[in-house]
């Protein structure tokens, strides 16, 4: 089939930015659809136009209906950076559709600033959690972001004055590319209540207050790094855990019997586009674990309160489990084995005499291995310092056959 969507990027310029070529799409499109700013450029235009819809799935449906006609999508920038192309092309062949991108606000700022834009880190905060941020603070790290509107510069400048990182350079960039563009260039503690022009980017440079470290994205984080009521894997037994559950891009985990939820946090800590479930029965540990997340910059994880196998119902098949805490049910593993992916891994940790039973049955059953962890740590006593064991762990890890 004839391509008949064109989705056309479009900077604050409007149509005078365009080149040649794309202006003559826009101008003899049947249908143009975008945000109300993007068609008030083309408010004169005979084309039906279709402003987006909410949820942003309806827009879609709609435009599918019009296929075959000479339909033109106008997204900010560069569509395929968070943009309405990258929506798009889940759900129209790549033979249906051409893609024109100009230039979008992270090349815009990044040209202003004379950052590269491949020491950045480049985020959205359009409709998606302001604690993305955390993940990414660090000394001297610069950070990219697509603001949601006027008032996303001061709740990240409240954000990191709150975290000890009110020294940040932030820098507001407004109507990028356009007649209005401003560069507005302070610091965290500094930008105070004001409010920016609703079409803005936001830049970091991070700088730590005395004392104040970034975390790094290497599983082990400090014990205190997490709120916990004593239900935590702790930092050498959760980085062996990390280790054997080898999170690769774009996979998902269940961790089952969550506790505070430090191994599903430090899995999507520890890569990009990764995903997981907590799985609690406890309603204030369930509590818990979401206070963490956003603490430690995984907002999307997905908390599930509840007990599992029932608590699996309608969860799609993840490429790792982790069970902590023990295993007291001998029927959740065959379960879990079911609904593990091909290829993916199961991960068990035990401190019973009766969990050890139900993960030596496991391993009988499914293979794998078998390690103990005995961990100790050196404590005051008195003026010196003596050796403290933690509790003996033994861990099951087995990967399914594909």
């Amino acid at each position: 089939m004839t391509a008949w969507l064109t989705v056309i990027g479009i900077g604050d310029d409007g149509l005078d930015g365009l080149a040649p070529a794309a202006r003559t799409l826009v101008e003899t499109a049947e249908v143009i659809a975008g945000g109300a700013r993007h068609l008030a450029m083309v408010a004169g235009s005979t084309a039906e136009l279709l402003p987006w819809q909410q949820p942003f799935v309806n827009s879609i449906a709609k435009i599918a209906a019009r296929r075959g006609r000479r339909v033109v999508v106008l997204a900010s920038g560069d569509p395929m950076w968070f943009g309405a192309g990258a929506a798009l092309a889940h759900h129209f062949p790549r033979d249906e559709m051409i893609v024109l991108p100009h230039p979008g606000a992270f090349s815009l700022a990044a040209a202003r600033l004379r950052w590269a834009i491949a020491d950045c880190a480049l985020i959205s905060l359009h409709a998606r959690p302001l604690d993305a941020v955390r993940l990414h603070l660090a000394g001297g790290r610069r950070i990219l972001a697509l603001s949601e509107d006027g008032g996303t510069p001061r709740a990240v400048a409240h954000l990191l004055t709150e975290s000890g990182w009110g020294q940040s350079r932030l820098i507001v960039l407004e109507h990028l590319g356009g007649h209005a563009e401003r560069v507005i260039d302070t610091t965290a503690r500094e930008w105070g209540e004001r409010t920016a022009e609703d079409l803005n980017t936001v830049a970091l440079e991070c700088r730590a207050a005395p004392g104040v470290r970034g975390l790094p994205r290497i599983a082990g984080l400090p014990d205190d790094a997490f709120e916990h009521d004593g239900q935590l894997t702790k930092r050498e037994i959760r980085a062996a855990t990390l280790a054997a559950l080898a999170p690769l891009w774009g996979e998902s985990l269940w961790d089952v019997g969550a506790g505070c939820g430090s191994v599903a946090i430090e899995w999507l800590r520890a890569g990009e586009n990764l995903t997981a479930v907590a799985i609690e029965r406890d309603p204030a540990r369930a509590a818990m674990i979401a206070r963490n997340a956003m603490a430690l910059g995984a907002p999307d994880l997905r908390i599930v309160n509840g007990a599992a196998p029932q608590a699996l119902v309608g969860l799609a098949g993840p490429d790792a489990i982790f069970v902590g805490g023990g295993v007291a049910d001998s029927e959740l593993l065959p379960v879990l084995w079911e609904r593990l992916r091909p290829g993916g891994r199961l991960v068990a940790n035990v401190i019973s005499v009766e969990g050890e039973r139900i993960v030596l049955d496991g391993q009988a059953r499914y293979g794998g291995s078998l390690s103990r962890f005995a961990v100790s740590r050196a404590e005051p006593l008195g003026a010196r310092h003596v050796w403290r064991p933690l509790i003996t762990v033994t861990q099951w890890a087995a990967a399914k056959p594909r």
